[in-house]
């Protein structure tokens, strides 16, 4: 069976309240868990104490094989419990290929416009002399 420590939702309507759980990879997010060792309340204050942790069963749970979402590990690490590895991605930034598509033919239609009015330039320059 394999394990997650992942966040199951609860609070209401536009009232995120998130439990940290141990479940079966298998089950539905706000489904079956096996054990509760934390929460997060996304509604708090950065600086209040948002993210609470049950620290010596999360070392358990780790040791039996348990993989923490990407959210979880955030939170994990900031608690010193578990190591976050440094992601890059240098293409983040970068528009989609639509849009540099879409800019790649901008570029063209302005250079086009440009060729045609220095033709056009020349032409008036030719007849007038």
């Amino acid at each position: 069976m394999s394990l997650k420590i992942r966040l199951a939702r609860a609070g209401s309507k536009k009232r995120p309240y998130y439990h940290v759980v141990i479940a079966d990879a298998r089950a539905p997010r706000d489904g079956r868990f096996i054990e509760t060792v934390g929460s997060w309340n996304p509604m708090l204050p950065k600086d209040a104490e948002r993210v609470t942790l049950k620290e010596e069963r999360i070392k358990h749970w780790l040791g039996e094989g348990a993989q923490p979402t990407d959210r979880v590990l955030r939170f994990l690490d900031k608690a010193g419990i578990a190591n976050r590895p440094e992601r890059q991605n240098p293409t983040k930034g970068l528009p989609g290929k639509k849009a540099q598509e879409r800019e790649a033919e901008r570029k063209q239609r302005e250079e086009d416009a440009r060729e045609a009015a220095a033709k056009a330039a020349g032409e008036a320059e030719a007849a007038a002399e």
